[in-house]
């Protein structure tokens, strides 16, 4: 088997219920993994380039807004199911708010406290959109269930650390910021 990345055996993945068009794979994307698997329009058409020419998908014939249905085909199933079956490699970390962090002491206290503050309601949406998940679905699907609640774990030691936060030195109270 010839490398398959990760981000070309998850758009085989999403091939395998129907033929989607690369507009479908990323609207896939964005409401299933795009919070832990970082995937641009520009991946997905490379990697829809690549695949097509390692004959694992097909393209349709455009559609409108010249849009193309793709439609895995048995190879590219057969490389899914190997690439699948291979150990995920170790997640890898980019938070850029760390970054910032790591520099705080060089940052005003009150913009600090800005950024601090936009992250947490950016965190706080995607625990409100995870907690959303209607329970008939996750009942399903116990593998959907099972990233779900790594969702919901997450955000919530994310913001619970983000309120530890508070006890910077110099760092406003978020009264203060009114």
């Amino acid at each position: 088997m010839d490398d398959l990345n990760a981000t070309g055996a998850s758009l085989l993945g999403f091939l395998h219920d129907a033929p989607k068009t690369g507009w479908d794979l990323l609207q896939e994307i964005e409401r299933g993994f795009g919070h832990f698997w970082n995937v641009t329009a520009s991946h997905v058409y490379r990697e829809l380039k690549a695949l097509q020419a390692r004959g694992y998908i097909e393209a349709g014939e455009r559609q409108a807004r010249d849009r193309r249905p793709y439609t895995i085909t048995a190879s590219g199933r057969e490389a899914f199911a190997d690439w699948l079956r291979q150990a995920p490699g170790q997640e890898t970390m980019r938070i850029p708010l760390l970054v910032t962090l790591w520099f705080g002491a060089h940052l005003d206290p009150g913009l600090l406290r800005e950024f601090i503050e936009g992250h947490q309601a950016v965190n706080a949406r995607r625990l409100a959109r995870y907690r959303s998940v209607p329970s008939d679905m996750l009942d399903a699907d116990p593998y959907l269930a099972a990233v779900v609640g790594f969702g919901i774990a997450y955000e919530q030691a994310v913001l619970a650390w983000m309120d530890s936060l508070d006890s910077l030195p110099g760092l406003p109270a978020v009264s203060d910021q009114a």
